[in-house]
């Protein structure tokens, strides 16, 4: 039946505090419940919760004091430092009485749907800042990623891929992760210049190129930022981008856009949350009065972690990444001569011995079957639906402003 069949309520502080500090919310809606003689289903508990948030609890919620996290031992199951050296607003260790009540909401939601992977609060708490704590939107973004997971079977490709031509493919458009900034992030590094698709088809397509964008994503949350953060010793789960612009001409943006609009796809629909600085350097002429009027279209908090560098680029990158950390073509002193130069190492805390730890994906792929990176990533199909467009399009205008482009 209707909630309203709770005549008299049940105080709003209690439901409030218990649903806070019980390990599973629907526990205490049974709780609640149980002196009425209602035995509701998983669905219907979930709906119900939606009332208990909405009509039950005090106003305002963001007058609260913030804590730090509620933890769930059913899915939080972390092996690194959860919580953020400084953590800003709607992050782990700074959340209102609110956002934690609207975490176990959104889980709950998607359980009664019979959702259980990528359950755990880490994860809620970016799908919910890329919908402003939107709990309908937050949903439905996570349903539309898990949909783009199984159509491009991703978590079957990850722990077995093989982008055997990204040699071939970096000769004209360099992607690469190579060590940490001050902040403890990884450093994530794309050459935009030199990209000639015509060349570049030659030797791969366009939806392995795009495979190899979302497992690279993958092996970010884990086992990179992971290590970042055992290293860094507090939650480290953005990565810090340098995109070189040297190069980037008007007569090759249509060649490059329908490829970059699908790799914006992919990183905006299924890796929120993930962009902690982005360092655009060496850009043309004419790109300031464009970014003038584009970044007027982006949410605040994206602008914010955009810099735009033209001249003296190299010293101001070594103000935010240390100079053994940053490769020489960017003004740092790195090169991984050992290594086959820093774009072929993928040097950082992931493969040193006192942070890096087997991915989790890595682990399950193990236990399933002993499959190989080495000799069965270059079996792997990869359809149209790979691309992210088709399954998952760009969210409209009007729900896009609901988040920011990171």
């Amino acid at each position: 039946g209707p909630p309203s069949i709770l005549s008299p309520a049940p105080p709003r502080s209690v439901l409030l505090s218990s649903f806070h500090f019980l390990q599973s919310p629907n526990k205490l809606l049974r709780l609640c419940l149980a002196p009425f003689r209602f035995n509701l289903s998983s669905s219907s508990l979930a709906l119900f919760s939606s009332f208990v948030l909405q009509t039950c609890s005090p106003a305002p919620f963001t007058s609260l004091e913030s804590i730090a996290m509620d933890l769930d031992t059913k899915y939080d199951n972390y092996d690194f430092p959860y919580t953020a050296a400084e953590a800003p607003q709607g992050h782990a260790g700074n959340l209102t009485e609110e956002q934690i009540a609207q975490v176990h909401q959104l889980r709950m939601m998607l359980e009664s749907e019979g959702y259980t992977d990528r359950l755990d609060t880490l994860t809620m708490l970016r799908f919910l800042r890329a919908r402003k704590f939107d709990v309908a939107l937050s949903k439905k973004m996570f349903v539309e990623c898990e949909k783009w997971r199984k159509d491009t079977k991703l978590d079957e490709t990850v722990p077995i891929w093989n982008y055997e031509e990204k040699p071939k493919v970096a000769r004209y458009y360099k992607q690469f992760y190579h060590k940490t900034d001050n902040d403890g992030r990884s450093i994530y590094i794309e050459t935009l210049g030199g990209i000639d698709l015509d060349a570049i088809k030659r030797d791969t397509s366009m939806e392995r190129m795009l495979i190899n964008l979302a497992v690279e994503y993958e092996r970010l949350a884990d086992p990179r930022l992971p290590a970042c953060s055992r290293k860094a010793k507090n939650l480290v789960e953005t990565c810090c981008t340098i995109m070189d612009l040297k190069g980037v001409t008007l007569s090759r943006v249509p060649q490059v856009y329908s490829y970059l609009n699908q790799a914006s796809a992919i990183s905006q629909n299924y890796y929120p949350e993930r962009l902690g600085k982005l360092y655009l350097i060496n850009p043309p002429w004419g790109f300031f009065t464009v970014w003038s009027v584009v970044k007027g279209w982006l949410d605040p908090i994206t602008v914010a972690k955009i810099r735009v560098l033209n001249s003296g680029s190299e010293s101001e990158l070594l103000k935010h990444i240390p100079a053994e950390n940053l490769p020489v073509e960017f003004g740092g002193t790195c090169d991984c001569k050992d290594k086959g130069g820093c774009e072929n190492s993928d040097a950082g805390p992931w493969h040193e011995a006192d942070w890096a730890q087997p991915a989790k994906w890595e682990k399950k792929a193990e236990e399933k079957d002993g499959k190989t990176i080495e000799n069965k990533g270059s079996e792997i199909e990869t359809p149209a639906v790979a691309t992210g467009v088709e399954s998952a399009p760009v969210p409209e205008k009007e729900e896009a402003k609901q988040t920011a482009t990171a």
